[in-house]
């Protein structure tokens, strides 16, 4: 303590631009994805199948694709679904090349003229693309394919549609991401959806 009548030896702070401290937490660092990332759908049907899986649907999404099928929620459920827990999962059925194909990816056959000859080309569509269930609507912006540029890469290697089309922001990516309900503007072709 000073003596009474002395006054206290004031320290000014010492003022240098040169001089920074961070004592405030730093945000979090922006992910390798935040200048955006193109996709648009090309319906290629590379995403409904592979290995064995789960296509989750909700009791809502069952009633919309019912709807679009023309038939009863039960029918689609006997029909289209698998009970897992006390959640439903889209069927699966094995191709000839031995992978799993969702329930409702269709190949089709069509002819096109290529020069003076025609060609039969297939093409493999989703029989429910309208109502198609939250999962496949938030593809291809899943955590696992947002976890790292490298495996945003191999998973384009599958989908045609990555890397091209339209451009999403960060914002729209994640949000698309976290989805609980349809998104509003969910990735698709160029088809209305």
């Amino acid at each position: 303590m000073p003596e009474a009548g002395v006054e206290p030896t004031r320290v000014s702070p010492v003022c240098s631009s040169e001089m920074k401290l961070d004592v405030l937490p730093t945000s979090e660092k922006d992910p390798w994805y935040a200048q955006g990332l193109r996709f648009t759908c090309t319906q290629c049907g590379n995403c409904c199948t592979g290995g064995p899986g789960f296509v989750w649907i909700s009791l809502e999404e069952i009633a919309r694709v019912a709807d679009h099928l023309r038939i009863t929620p039960e029918q689609t459920i006997e029909r289209y679904c698998r009970k897992i827990g006390d959640r439903y999962s889209l069927l699966e059925s094995r191709n000839a090349r031995g992978e799993h194909d969702c329930i409702f990816l269709k190949e089709e056959l069509s002819d096109r003229p290529f020069g003076d000859k025609r060609v039969t080309q297939s093409k493999r569509t989703c029989a429910v693309y309208p109502v198609r269930p939250l999962q496949c609507r938030t593809w291809p912006f899943w955590d696992s394919n947002l976890s790292s540029s490298e495996i945003w890469e191999m998973s384009a290697k599958r989908c045609h549609g990555m890397n091209r089309g339209r451009q999403f922001s960060k914002d729209e990516m994640e949000a698309i991401r976290d989805a609980a309900e349809w998104p509003e503007n969910p990735p698709t072709s160029d088809q209305a959806d």
